[in-house]
């Protein structure tokens, strides 16, 4: 049994599911703190599969004006969203999915400096234990490429989202049209 729409015509069944799944991937969004890690691929899964098995959009209906237009959008925005926040922490670590160029050599200088920078806080360390002051460095080094690559990532992740979102919508948009003119 569907659940009946509201709205004068705009609405689609399950598009308060919509709506949440948008605001869960902006909230996830949001509250990352510091570099994209796995989980945000755990969450972004979620949503697309709860979004997919959710939500289905109403028959095509040709015009600009039609409510199917306005659905289309707001679905292929919010994967866009959710396929984005699946992505990032990759697009975040490998170089290959996502080159940034000139990027990633500044987080690197970034991270040496933030060594350096450690090594001249804990001088007095140096003496005593070497091991220790170069496990800090290590860490503080890593800790600052990784934020500096999180922010370039989290910079460019609407780009990507935009892009599949767009690609969403080709493919709705061309299926839809051929459903409706076999129907």
């Amino acid at each position: 049994m569907r659940p009946a729409s509201t709205g004068r015509g705009r609405g689609a069944p399950g598009q308060s599911g919509v709506i949440g799944i948008a605001l869960g991937a902006v909230l996830t969004a949001m509250l990352a703190d510091g570099s994209w890690q796995w989980f945000a691929t755990y969450v972004g899964v979620t949503l697309l599969a709860v979004l997919f098995s959710l939500y289905r959009l109403p028959p095509w209906t040709p015009g600009l004006r039609a409510a199917y237009v306005g659905n289309l959008a707001g679905y292929a925005l919010v994967v866009g969203l959710c396929a984005a926040i699946t992505l990032a922490p990759m697009l975040q670590r490998w170089a290959w999915l996502f080159p940034m160029p000139g990027t990633r050599d500044k987080c690197a200088e970034l991270g040496a400096y933030e060594s350096i920078r450690t090594q001249a806080a804990l001088s007095d360390l140096a003496g005593r234990d070497t091991t220790a002051l170069a496990r800090a460095q290590e860490i503080q080094s890593h800790d600052a490429v990784a934020d500096c690559l999180s922010a370039t990532t989290t910079l460019w992740l609407p780009v990507y989202a935009a892009g599949i979102a767009l690609l969403v919508v080709l493919g709705a948009w061309s299926a839809g049209r051929v459903r409706g003119s076999r129907g």
